[in-house]
């Protein structure tokens, strides 16, 4: 600014004498709807910025929980076929000391058990976990909204 450095007061313009009284000015200086207008943009930018990175962080979780989902699938596959060489030792072990078709039937007949044994732990598992609701995050959601709508009101 000129006359800044000179130590010329009249050579100041009254936009520059404007432009630093401007630079001083508080928050209690501006409008209200400036205000709440400025704020607002701040939140939804905010908003925008943490939605971002939330989804860069999912994006890379994602990717190292589908390495290791595959990983799983072809441990389960391994484990699937150890568990059918596992049934046919039985039904030949059995067959040893009993006809072949029995110790097969015998076999079966266990793992038709096991199954059901399963079945029955599952369903009654699933019945226990409730509907597939994020309930408690509903409950705090209505307690927000119930506690915006009180604060509005005042």
């Amino acid at each position: 600014m000129p006359g800044v450095f000179s130590g010329n007061r009249s050579a100041w313009t009254r936009q520059e004498v404007d432009s630093m009284s401007n630079f001083h000015r508080t928050a209690t200086d501006e409008p209200v709807g400036e205000l709440v207008s400025r704020a607002s943009q701040q939140i939804s930018q905010l908003v925008r910025e943490e939605m971002q990175l939330a989804r860069a962080e999912m994006s890379e979780k994602g990717k190292r929980f589908g390495m290791g989902g595959g990983l799983f699938g072809g441990a389960g596959l391994v484990a699937v076929l150890a568990l059918q060489a596992l049934v046919a030792t039985a039904i030949i072990a059995l067959a040893l000391v009993l006809p072949w078709w029995a110790a097969a039937l015998i076999v079966t007949g266990v793992l038709f058990l096991i199954a059901a044994i399963l079945g029955a732990a599952g369903k009654k598992s699933i019945r226990r976990a409730g509907p597939p609701k994020p309930q408690e995050t509903i409950s705090s959601v209505q307690r927000d909204v119930r506690e915006i709508k009180e604060r509005a009101h005042r």
